[in-house]
């Protein structure tokens, strides 16, 4: 075994013994490392095994685009896949059909309401790190409503919401004024949808009815274990233990389910619903993000432009509702702060 080096090493070397460089400490026998370390990733350094081909993949030849990160690399990729404008929040009415005499059809549909859809805020890429439009739906009494969340809605001028869902947006472009409302005709007849909520709810359920389990033999010998999953932790290969995933009697149902590509068949702004094709997941009352089709093209820049200008035109003045709103919202801060003050005892 070579013998240790003492504590103080570096200054118990010689001059005769050593050449001391202002990085490299070199001896008689080899070339030590440099006293800083330059080895980390933040240096070029990496611990990756060499590679016979290291630009085999995503080579700009190919019309592959480079390998980068961070997170404006991160909405370029994204970008094919978010939509240009926000979606609305809407409430699940219930299931029809419409029918064509002339053909003789008959089309199932899902019932959507739009309540009181309104523009909350708008998050950007410079404050938030990405692109997204909240949107607002329903009435809360504001005796059910914490006092933080009062100060959010009154600095808006917009009345407590019930819900609150984001919307990403590709750009700056497709972000709206805070407080304006959305209305059915924010969707055209005959364009496609992604329509996203939460399933139904079926609480505790086995292994039979959560997986499709087939169970055990029904006769010879089994005693009350018809229905059972039978063992979960095995031995040996499995190290006796239950590995993470396996299938087992749990909480079934209430997860996000996102059905693509549905026809819009009817908008009705006077009854504020929208009629789409096909079915959407959950029961009645639950609330369904309905936005345009990412795997579908995004509607012509004509109609995008018509539905902004409307939507403006119909909320006129809400730059100046913004901004008494955030005034009065000022001065009543103060004014409760005044009023939490304990006065000086004389």
């Amino acid at each position: 075994m070579a013998a240790r080096l003492p504590a103080r090493w570096a200054a118990a070397l010689t001059s005769s013994s050593s050449c001391l460089t202002s990085r490299i400490l070199v001896t008689p026998n080899r070339t030590l490392l440099p006293r800083t370390a330059k080895r980390g990733v933040q240096y070029g350094w990496a611990t990756a095994p060499a590679r016979n081909k290291p630009t085999r993949f995503n080579q700009v030849s190919a019309g592959l685009p480079i390998p980068t990160a961070g997170p404006a690399a991160a909405l370029e990729r994204k970008a094919q896949s978010t939509p240009l404008r926000t979606g609305l929040v809407a409430v699940k009415k219930g299931v029809s059909a419409m029918f064509d005499m002339k053909k003789g059809t008959r089309t199932p549909c899902t019932i959507l309401q739009v309540d009181q859809c309104q523009v909350v805020a708008s998050m950007t890429r410079a404050k938030n790190g990405y692109w997204a439009v909240q949107v607002g739906c329903g009435y809360k009494t504001p005796d059910n409503t914490t006092a933080p969340q009062l100060g959010y809605y009154e600095a808006k001028g917009i009345a407590p919401k019930r819900h609150l869902a984001e919307f990403k947006v590709r750009g700056e472009e497709g972000l709206l004024p805070v407080g304006v409302q959305l209305t059915p005709d924010w969707f055209r007849v005959g364009q496609f949808v992604d329509a996203r909520s939460n399933s139904r709810g079926m609480g505790f359920a086995g292994g039979m009815k959560r997986h499709g389990f087939a169970g055990q033999g029904a006769s010879h010998g089994n005693s009350k274990n018809h229905r059972t999953i039978g063992t979960t932790g095995p031995s040996q290969g499995g190290g006796s233990r239950v590995h993470p995933g396996k299938k087992m009697p749990g909480r079934m149902g209430n997860e996000r389910v996102t059905v693509q590509n549905l026809r819009v068949l009817k908008v009705d702004n006077k009854l504020g619903i929208v009629v789409i094709k096909g079915h959407v997941a959950g029961p009645k009352g639950c609330i369904v993000k309905i936005s345009d089709a990412i795997k579908k093209k995004p509607p012509v820049d004509t109609f995008i432009e018509k539905t902004n200008h409307l939507i403006l035109e119909r909320n006129e003045g809400h730059e100046e509702r913004l901004q008494q709103a955030r005034i009065a919202h000022m001065d009543l801060k103060d004014m409760r702060k005044s009023l939490q003050t304990p006065t000086p005892q004389l």
